[in-house]
Protein backbone atom coordinates (compact mmCIF):
# COMPACT_ATOMS: atom_id res chain seq x y z
CA UNK A 1 0.00 0.00 0.00
CA UNK A 2 2.76 2.49 0.92
CA UNK A 3 4.80 1.62 -2.41
CA UNK A 4 2.25 3.47 -4.41
CA UNK A 5 1.23 6.16 -2.05
CA UNK A 6 3.35 9.18 -3.19
CA UNK A 7 1.92 8.25 -6.96
CA UNK A 8 -1.50 8.65 -5.33
CA UNK A 9 -0.98 11.64 -3.29
CA UNK A 10 0.15 13.47 -6.39
CA UNK A 11 -2.67 12.56 -8.47
CA UNK A 12 -5.31 14.26 -5.56
CA UNK A 13 -2.63 17.57 -5.49
CA UNK A 14 -2.97 17.54 -9.23
CA UNK A 15 -6.45 17.52 -9.38
CA UNK A 16 -7.40 20.08 -6.49
CA UNK A 17 -4.49 22.66 -7.62
CA UNK A 18 -3.54 21.87 -11.71
CA UNK A 19 -0.41 21.40 -13.41
CA UNK A 20 2.46 23.08 -13.10
CA UNK A 21 4.79 24.21 -10.52
CA UNK A 22 2.83 24.70 -6.92
CA UNK A 23 5.00 26.68 -4.75
CA UNK A 24 4.40 26.13 -1.13
CA UNK A 25 2.58 29.53 -0.36
CA UNK A 26 2.96 32.14 -2.87
CA UNK A 27 2.15 35.97 -2.28
CA UNK A 28 -0.59 37.38 -4.09
CA UNK A 29 -0.50 41.51 -5.18
CA UNK A 30 -3.92 41.90 -6.58
CA UNK A 31 -4.84 45.33 -4.92
CA UNK A 32 -3.38 48.88 -3.84
CA UNK A 33 -0.28 47.49 -2.64
CA UNK A 34 1.76 49.36 -5.47
CA UNK A 35 -0.07 52.00 -5.52
CA UNK A 36 0.51 53.01 -1.69
CA UNK A 37 4.46 52.20 -1.50
CA UNK A 38 4.67 54.54 -4.46
CA UNK A 39 3.34 57.11 -2.47
CA UNK A 40 5.49 56.43 0.72
CA UNK A 41 8.05 56.99 -2.28
CA UNK A 42 6.92 60.36 -3.90
CA UNK A 43 6.43 61.15 -0.17
CA UNK A 44 9.40 60.48 0.87
CA UNK A 45 7.80 59.06 3.93
CA UNK A 46 9.75 55.81 3.41
CA UNK A 47 10.43 54.84 7.74
CA UNK A 48 9.18 53.98 10.77
CA UNK A 49 7.21 57.71 11.24
CA UNK A 50 4.93 57.43 8.22
CA UNK A 51 1.38 57.11 8.05
CA UNK A 52 1.01 53.39 6.99
CA UNK A 53 2.14 52.49 10.15
CA UNK A 54 -0.83 54.00 12.02
CA UNK A 55 -3.12 53.00 9.78
CA UNK A 56 -1.68 49.09 9.32
CA UNK A 57 -1.64 48.72 13.37
CA UNK A 58 -5.56 50.19 13.46
CA UNK A 59 -6.66 47.96 10.69
CA UNK A 60 -4.92 44.47 12.76
CA UNK A 61 -7.06 45.55 15.84
CA UNK A 62 -9.98 46.18 13.81
CA UNK A 63 -9.78 42.54 12.51
CA UNK A 64 -8.62 40.63 15.22
CA UNK A 65 -10.85 42.44 17.88
CA UNK A 66 -7.36 42.70 20.06
CA UNK A 67 -6.86 46.48 21.42
CA UNK A 68 -3.85 47.31 20.88
CA UNK A 69 -1.18 46.31 17.75
CA UNK A 70 2.14 47.66 17.48
CA UNK A 71 4.35 46.71 14.02
CA UNK A 72 7.53 45.47 14.20
CA UNK A 73 10.17 44.35 12.09
CA UNK A 74 9.58 40.77 12.18
CA UNK A 75 7.55 37.60 13.76
CA UNK A 76 10.88 37.56 15.86
CA UNK A 77 11.28 41.11 17.77
CA UNK A 78 7.53 40.45 18.02
CA UNK A 79 7.76 37.06 20.44
CA UNK A 80 11.30 38.53 21.82
CA UNK A 81 9.58 41.71 22.93
CA UNK A 82 6.26 40.02 24.16
CA UNK A 83 8.91 37.92 26.36
CA UNK A 84 10.68 40.63 27.53
CA UNK A 85 7.38 42.38 28.38
CA UNK A 86 6.05 39.38 30.33
CA UNK A 87 9.50 39.09 32.91
CA UNK A 88 11.58 36.95 30.99
CA UNK A 89 15.33 37.25 31.51
CA UNK A 90 18.26 35.74 32.37
CA UNK A 91 18.45 32.29 34.01
CA UNK A 92 14.79 31.76 33.60
CA UNK A 93 12.74 29.20 31.29
CA UNK A 94 10.07 29.10 29.28
CA UNK A 95 7.77 26.20 28.22
CA UNK A 96 8.25 26.12 24.70
CA UNK A 97 6.73 23.91 22.15
CA UNK A 98 9.41 21.13 20.63
CA UNK A 99 7.05 21.02 17.27
CA UNK A 100 7.28 24.63 16.15
CA UNK A 101 9.93 27.13 14.08
CA UNK A 102 12.96 27.83 15.58
CA UNK A 103 12.16 31.04 15.91
CA UNK A 104 9.87 31.09 19.39
CA UNK A 105 12.91 28.94 21.23
CA UNK A 106 15.61 31.63 19.65
CA UNK A 107 13.28 34.34 21.39
CA UNK A 108 13.35 32.78 24.33
CA UNK A 109 17.37 32.98 24.39
CA UNK A 110 17.83 36.76 23.05
CA UNK A 111 16.50 36.86 26.46
CA UNK A 112 18.74 35.00 27.88
CA UNK A 113 16.52 32.80 29.42
CA UNK A 114 16.56 29.04 28.35
CA UNK A 115 13.77 27.10 26.45
CA UNK A 116 12.19 23.85 27.67
CA UNK A 117 10.43 22.03 25.47
CA UNK A 118 7.05 20.41 25.92
CA UNK A 119 4.91 18.23 23.65
CA UNK A 120 2.13 18.66 21.18
CA UNK A 121 -0.99 16.97 20.70
CA UNK A 122 -2.16 14.92 17.81
CA UNK A 123 -5.05 16.96 16.82
CA UNK A 124 -3.89 20.90 17.25
CA UNK A 125 -0.13 20.00 16.61
CA UNK A 126 0.44 22.34 19.70
CA UNK A 127 0.94 22.77 22.99
CA UNK A 128 -1.12 19.37 24.70
CA UNK A 129 -3.25 21.17 27.76
CA UNK A 130 -3.17 17.77 29.90
CA UNK A 131 0.79 16.64 29.45
CA UNK A 132 2.07 19.90 30.30
CA UNK A 133 -0.28 19.75 33.32
CA UNK A 134 1.48 16.51 34.27
CA UNK A 135 5.31 17.94 33.25
CA UNK A 136 4.60 20.55 35.56
CA UNK A 137 3.39 18.55 38.37
CA UNK A 138 6.42 16.22 38.22
CA UNK A 139 9.24 18.58 37.75
CA UNK A 140 8.52 22.15 39.03
CA UNK A 141 6.94 23.96 42.33
CA UNK A 142 5.47 27.21 43.55
CA UNK A 143 8.00 28.80 45.63
CA UNK A 144 7.29 32.35 46.94
CA UNK A 145 4.89 32.98 44.23
CA UNK A 146 6.68 31.39 41.03
CA UNK A 147 7.03 28.53 39.12
CA UNK A 148 10.28 27.21 39.95
CA UNK A 149 12.44 23.83 38.01
CA UNK A 150 12.80 21.56 41.23
CA UNK A 151 16.23 20.34 39.02
CA UNK A 152 17.97 23.49 37.84
CA UNK A 153 16.30 25.96 40.27
CA UNK A 154 15.43 28.28 37.49
CA UNK A 155 12.16 30.43 37.38
CA UNK A 156 10.05 29.16 35.09
CA UNK A 157 8.37 32.21 33.81
CA UNK A 158 6.30 31.79 30.78
CA UNK A 159 4.16 29.24 28.65
CA UNK A 160 4.98 30.16 24.53
CA UNK A 161 2.79 28.86 22.54
CA UNK A 162 2.32 28.31 18.50
CA UNK A 163 -0.73 28.06 16.81
CA UNK A 164 0.78 25.94 14.07
CA UNK A 165 -0.45 26.24 10.62
CA UNK A 166 -2.75 28.40 11.82
CA UNK A 167 -4.76 25.57 14.02
CA UNK A 168 -5.85 27.13 17.40
CA UNK A 169 -4.23 25.83 20.46
CA UNK A 170 -6.40 24.94 22.92
CA UNK A 171 -6.32 28.41 24.49
CA UNK A 172 -9.04 27.92 27.44
CA UNK A 173 -7.50 25.34 28.82
CA UNK A 174 -4.04 26.03 28.40
CA UNK A 175 -4.42 29.53 30.17
CA UNK A 176 -6.15 27.75 32.99
CA UNK A 177 -2.91 25.86 33.07
CA UNK A 178 -0.48 29.26 33.05
CA UNK A 179 -3.18 30.86 35.79
CA UNK A 180 -2.63 27.47 38.32
CA UNK A 181 0.94 27.77 37.54
CA UNK A 182 2.04 31.33 38.00
CA UNK A 183 2.87 31.51 34.40
CA UNK A 184 2.43 34.35 31.62
CA UNK A 185 1.00 32.97 28.64
CA UNK A 186 2.48 34.25 25.28
CA UNK A 187 1.09 33.51 22.03
CA UNK A 188 2.89 32.74 18.85
CA UNK A 189 0.17 33.75 16.31
CA UNK A 190 2.67 33.89 13.37
CA UNK A 191 0.95 31.60 11.32
CA UNK A 192 -2.44 32.74 13.00
CA UNK A 193 -3.56 35.79 11.21
CA UNK A 194 -7.55 34.91 10.21
CA UNK A 195 -7.87 32.18 12.57
CA UNK A 196 -10.84 31.76 15.53
CA UNK A 197 -11.46 29.96 18.49
CA UNK A 198 -15.04 30.04 20.29
CA UNK A 199 -16.21 33.00 17.88
CA UNK A 200 -12.79 35.01 18.98
CA UNK A 201 -9.64 35.78 17.58
CA UNK A 202 -6.66 34.14 18.62
CA UNK A 203 -3.86 36.72 20.20
CA UNK A 204 -5.78 37.96 23.17
CA UNK A 205 -5.81 35.34 26.00
CA UNK A 206 -2.46 36.05 27.52
CA UNK A 207 -0.72 38.73 28.37
CA UNK A 208 0.53 39.33 23.99
CA UNK A 209 1.27 37.68 20.99
CA UNK A 210 3.27 37.49 18.15
CA UNK A 211 1.86 38.11 14.39
CA UNK A 212 4.48 37.53 11.01
CA UNK A 213 3.89 39.27 7.84
CA UNK A 214 6.92 37.40 6.41
CA UNK A 215 6.81 36.53 2.54
CA UNK A 216 4.81 32.94 3.02
CA UNK A 217 2.00 34.11 5.15
CA UNK A 218 -1.19 35.34 3.58
CA UNK A 219 -1.03 38.85 4.87
CA UNK A 220 3.01 40.06 3.97
CA UNK A 221 4.37 43.38 4.28
CA UNK A 222 8.15 41.80 3.01
CA UNK A 223 9.15 41.62 6.53
CA UNK A 224 7.37 42.44 9.40
CA UNK A 225 5.89 41.53 12.72
CA UNK A 226 2.64 42.57 14.78
CA UNK A 227 2.42 42.57 19.18
CA UNK A 228 -1.19 41.92 19.80
CA UNK A 229 -2.15 42.58 23.37
CA UNK A 230 -5.35 43.73 25.81
CA UNK A 231 -3.30 45.25 28.47
CA UNK A 232 -2.63 49.23 27.64
CA UNK A 233 0.22 49.74 29.81
CA UNK A 234 1.78 46.44 28.07
CA UNK A 235 1.11 47.59 24.51
CA UNK A 236 2.54 51.35 25.86
CA UNK A 237 5.86 49.44 27.18
CA UNK A 238 5.99 47.82 23.71
CA UNK A 239 5.79 50.59 21.81
CA UNK A 240 8.44 52.74 23.99
CA UNK A 241 11.20 49.81 23.89
CA UNK A 242 10.81 48.72 20.35
CA UNK A 243 11.27 52.97 19.60
CA UNK A 244 14.94 52.41 21.00
CA UNK A 245 13.27 54.10 24.07
CA UNK A 246 13.29 57.28 23.34
CA UNK A 247 11.35 59.76 25.58
CA UNK A 248 10.01 63.00 24.01
CA UNK A 249 10.30 64.36 20.77
CA UNK A 250 11.76 67.17 18.56
CA UNK A 251 15.60 67.44 18.42
CA UNK A 252 16.28 65.79 22.01
CA UNK A 253 17.91 62.49 22.08
CA UNK A 254 16.70 61.15 25.40
CA UNK A 255 16.40 57.58 26.25
CA UNK A 256 15.21 55.93 29.64
CA UNK A 257 16.22 52.17 29.03
CA UNK A 258 17.81 49.61 26.74
CA UNK A 259 15.72 49.95 23.72
CA UNK A 260 15.37 48.10 20.38
CA UNK A 261 15.04 49.50 16.76
CA UNK A 262 12.19 47.07 16.05
CA UNK A 263 9.76 49.27 14.38
CA UNK A 264 8.45 48.45 11.35
CA UNK A 265 9.15 51.00 8.15
CA UNK A 266 6.64 53.06 6.64
CA UNK A 267 7.19 50.70 2.81
CA UNK A 268 6.61 47.54 4.80
CA UNK A 269 3.32 49.01 6.20
CA UNK A 270 1.97 50.20 3.15
CA UNK A 271 2.13 46.91 1.52
CA UNK A 272 0.40 45.62 4.48
CA UNK A 273 -2.26 47.72 4.96
CA UNK A 274 -3.30 46.95 0.88
CA UNK A 275 -3.07 43.58 2.26
CA UNK A 276 -5.67 43.88 4.78
CA UNK A 277 -8.00 45.54 2.02
CA UNK A 278 -7.82 42.13 0.55
CA UNK A 279 -7.82 39.34 3.43
CA UNK A 280 -11.33 38.37 3.75
CA UNK A 281 -11.46 37.39 0.11
CA UNK A 282 -8.04 35.64 0.37
CA UNK A 283 -9.15 33.90 3.51
CA UNK A 284 -12.23 32.63 1.85
CA UNK A 285 -10.30 31.24 -0.98
CA UNK A 286 -7.68 29.59 0.76
CA UNK A 287 -10.85 27.61 2.89
CA UNK A 288 -12.20 26.66 -0.85
CA UNK A 289 -9.14 25.37 -1.06
CA UNK A 290 -9.05 23.34 2.12
CA UNK A 291 -12.61 22.03 1.75
CA UNK A 292 -11.68 20.70 -1.64
CA UNK A 293 -8.28 19.23 -0.19
CA UNK A 294 -10.28 17.75 2.33
CA UNK A 295 -13.04 16.21 -0.49
CA UNK A 296 -9.85 15.03 -2.26
CA UNK A 297 -8.60 13.37 0.11
CA UNK A 298 -11.73 11.65 1.99
CA UNK A 299 -11.52 8.20 0.65
CA UNK A 300 -7.57 7.80 0.40
CA UNK A 301 -6.02 5.17 2.64
CA UNK A 302 -3.18 5.40 4.65
CA UNK A 303 -3.28 8.88 5.55
CA UNK A 304 -5.29 11.82 6.36
CA UNK A 305 -5.89 15.57 6.08
CA UNK A 306 -5.64 17.82 8.86
CA UNK A 307 -8.91 19.47 9.66
CA UNK A 308 -9.92 21.65 12.66
CA UNK A 309 -11.01 21.21 16.10
CA UNK A 310 -14.46 21.85 17.22
CA UNK A 311 -15.15 25.84 17.76
CA UNK A 312 -12.10 26.74 15.90
CA UNK A 313 -12.18 27.89 12.65
CA UNK A 314 -8.52 28.22 11.43
CA UNK A 315 -6.99 30.71 8.49
CA UNK A 316 -6.11 27.36 6.39
CA UNK A 317 -2.51 28.88 6.17
CA UNK A 318 -0.91 25.42 5.21
CA UNK A 319 -2.99 22.22 4.54
CA UNK A 320 -1.19 19.55 6.24
CA UNK A 321 -1.70 15.52 5.40
CA UNK A 322 -0.90 13.25 8.26
CA UNK A 323 0.49 9.51 8.07
CA UNK A 324 -1.76 6.94 9.42
CA UNK A 325 1.40 5.63 11.16
CA UNK A 326 4.26 7.68 11.24
CA UNK A 327 7.10 6.71 9.24
CA UNK A 328 10.06 8.39 7.92
CA UNK A 329 10.41 6.48 5.15
CA UNK A 330 7.26 6.94 3.68
CA UNK A 331 7.39 10.75 4.64
CA UNK A 332 10.04 11.41 2.52
CA UNK A 333 9.38 9.10 -0.07
CA UNK A 334 6.50 11.19 -0.61
CA UNK A 335 8.14 14.34 -0.25
CA UNK A 336 10.64 13.21 -3.10
CA UNK A 337 7.71 12.39 -5.53
CA UNK A 338 6.08 15.60 -5.20
CA UNK A 339 8.95 17.77 -5.46
CA UNK A 340 10.31 16.07 -8.59
CA UNK A 341 7.15 16.74 -10.26
CA UNK A 342 7.22 21.00 -9.02
CA UNK A 343 4.89 20.39 -6.39
CA UNK A 344 6.43 22.29 -3.56
CA UNK A 345 5.31 20.01 -0.16
CA UNK A 346 7.30 20.24 3.07
CA UNK A 347 8.33 18.14 6.27
CA UNK A 348 7.29 19.98 9.66
CA UNK A 349 10.45 21.67 11.15
CA UNK A 350 13.35 19.35 12.81
CA UNK A 351 12.33 19.06 16.38
CA UNK A 352 14.10 22.11 18.69
CA UNK A 353 15.54 19.47 20.53
CA UNK A 354 17.02 17.92 17.82
CA UNK A 355 18.90 21.11 17.10
CA UNK A 356 22.39 21.06 18.31
CA UNK A 357 22.00 24.58 20.33
CA UNK A 358 19.44 23.27 22.18
CA UNK A 359 20.40 19.40 22.44
CA UNK A 360 20.68 19.88 26.31
CA UNK A 361 17.84 22.15 27.39
CA UNK A 362 15.42 20.97 29.95
CA UNK A 363 12.42 19.01 28.04
CA UNK A 364 9.39 16.80 28.95
CA UNK A 365 8.73 13.15 27.16
CA UNK A 366 7.88 14.36 23.70
CA UNK A 367 6.30 11.10 22.14
CA UNK A 368 3.55 12.90 20.32
CA UNK A 369 5.79 15.38 18.91
CA UNK A 370 7.74 13.17 17.88
CA UNK A 371 5.71 10.84 16.04
CA UNK A 372 4.34 14.05 14.43
CA UNK A 373 7.48 14.86 13.03
CA UNK A 374 7.61 11.38 10.77
CA UNK A 375 4.16 12.07 9.40
CA UNK A 376 3.14 15.20 8.16
CA UNK A 377 3.64 16.78 5.13
CA UNK A 378 2.52 20.21 3.96
CA UNK A 379 0.31 20.93 0.36
CA UNK A 380 0.44 23.76 -1.96
CA UNK A 381 -1.67 26.53 0.21
CA UNK A 382 -1.87 29.78 -1.85
CA UNK A 383 -4.49 32.01 -2.15
CA UNK A 384 -4.77 31.85 -5.66
CA UNK A 385 -5.23 27.54 -5.81
CA UNK A 386 -8.63 28.76 -4.13
CA UNK A 387 -10.01 30.36 -7.26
Amino acid sequence: MSGDLPDRILAAVRAVAGEGGLPLHAPEFEGHEADYVRDCIETGWVSTAGAYVGRFERALEAFTGVDHAIAVVNGTAALHMSLMLAGVGPGDEVLTPALTFVATANAVSHCGARPHFVDACPDRLAVDPVALEAHLQAVTRIQDGLCVNRTTGATVRALTVTHVFGIPADLPALADVCARWNLALVEDAAEALGSTQDGGHVGGAGLAAALSFNGNKIVTTGGGGAILTRDPDVAGRARHLTTTARRGGGWTYDHDAVGWNYRLPNLNAALGVAQMERLPDMLARKRGLADRYAAAFADLKGIRILTEPAGCRTNAWLNALVLARPDRAVRDAILERLNADGVQVRPLWTLMHRLPMYADAPRAALPVAEALEDAVINLPSSAALGR
